[in-house]
């Protein structure tokens, strides 16, 4: 069969996307991806024997008019434009994976009579997603989210360095108490000031990895030796997998491929979501995560004392203990339910 893939921009609809592409390639279905030519793209999708088309569409959050009279007419034409690519590649369905270019392809395939899937990997569900959902034959969802129908909890897909395989094949003889700490790759401008002064006067032996992004290196190594902190920073980190599987717990945001990497790898995290986050999506992912018992929740809002004592309970209670002792294997099996149900929905189609 060949699938049309739709994601685009970020890493949290990109990397689930290439992780399901490589298990229908292997699989010996075709794949065609539709995007927007952005270099997490071209990285995420270079080894996959794949075609790749582009088209450029922007979002419609806001309030002004123009922006979505913009959308409007952008989707349309790219209506047009995917309907000559389904034609011409004999695509059989979609999957898409959020998104604006998510829009046009759903309606493109809807058109064609191709049948709609779509993933969504965070807590709540996106505009396009939440736009496309009643046209589409199944919605997975990384995290549950109750009221959608034709839903499956499918956890979300990781990267084969976040899979089981991986997990224990960093070992350290280290006593001391590790802690990764990272923003994403663009870093995150409260987590690179604020977190390294909460270690101040730890009574504890710490060994901490910074991951500051670019153009923060300096700025947050003096923020830890002014404090004396036995600390490595870099801007960016090429396997985060290494990093968190050498950490005994994380301090980052809550991004839903993120949270779902890092507990896959059998290992808690302190959250710290990015307040301004669209529909507050990554409060909500925090919130599952919580409620599994694989994390700690810290809103900006706090004083930045409340996050000291956080950290400090999870290291004197060894609660990080528990947490790499845990079994959280939705995100591991992810991919295989997805093209599971995807292939039983065509097996039973097919019957019909």
């Amino acid at each position: 069969m060949k699938f049309l893939i739709a994601a685009a921009k970020t890493g949290g609809h990109v990397f689930p996307a290439s992780a399901i592409a490589q298990s229908l390639v292997k699989k010996n279905h075709e794949v065609i991806f539709l995007g927007t030519g952005s270099e997490i793209e071209k990285n995420a999708y270079k080894d996959i024997e794949s075609k790749t088309y582009n088209i450029f569409i922007e979002g419609f959050r806001g309030s002004k008019l123009v922006n979505k009279l913009k959308f409007i007419y952008q989707t349309f034409i790219n209506i047009f434009k995917v309907i000559k690519i389904v034609n011409e590649n004999k695509i059989d369905s979609m999957i898409g994976f959020g998104g604006f270019v998510t829009v046009p392809a759903g309606i493109a395939c809807w058109l064609k009579r191709k049948p709609i899937f779509l993933h969504e990997q965070n807590a709540v569900l996106g505009s396009a997603n939440k736009l496309l959902s009643r046209i589409s034959k199944i919605n997975f969802v990384g995290f549950p989210i109750k009221g959608i129908k034709r839903s499956i909890f499918s956890g979300n897909p990781i990267r084969d360095s976040f899979n089981n395989d991986f997990r224990e094949n960093i070992k350290t003889n280290d006593k001391k108490i590790r802690i990764y700490i990272t923003g994403g790759s663009q870093g995150a401008e409260y987590i690179n000031k604020r977190v390294p002064l909460i270690f101040k006067d730890l009574p504890y032996d710490l060994k901490i990895k910074h991951q500051c992004g670019k153009d923060n290196l300096t700025k947050v190594k003096e923020l830890y030796e002014l404090n004396n902190i036995n600390v490595e920073v870099n801007e960016f980190y090429k396997y985060p997998n290494e990093q968190i599987l050498w950490s005994d717990f994380v301090i980052s945001r809550a991004g839903a491929l993120s949270l779902s990497e890092i507990t896959s790898l059998k290992r808690g995290v302190v959250m710290i979501p990015l307040p301004t986050s669209i529909d507050n999506h990554q409060l909500k992912n925090a919130q599952c995560i919580e409620r599994i018992n694989m994390g700690v929740l810290h809103e900006q809002k706090e004083h930045i004392n409340s996050l000291k004592d956080k950290v400090e309970n999870i290291i004197s209670k060894k609660i990080f203990v528990n947490w790499k002792s845990a079994e959280n294997t939705t995100h591991i099996y992810s991919v295989k339910k997805i093209i599971e149900n995807i292939e039983e929905f065509f097996k039973k189609n097919e019957a019909i």
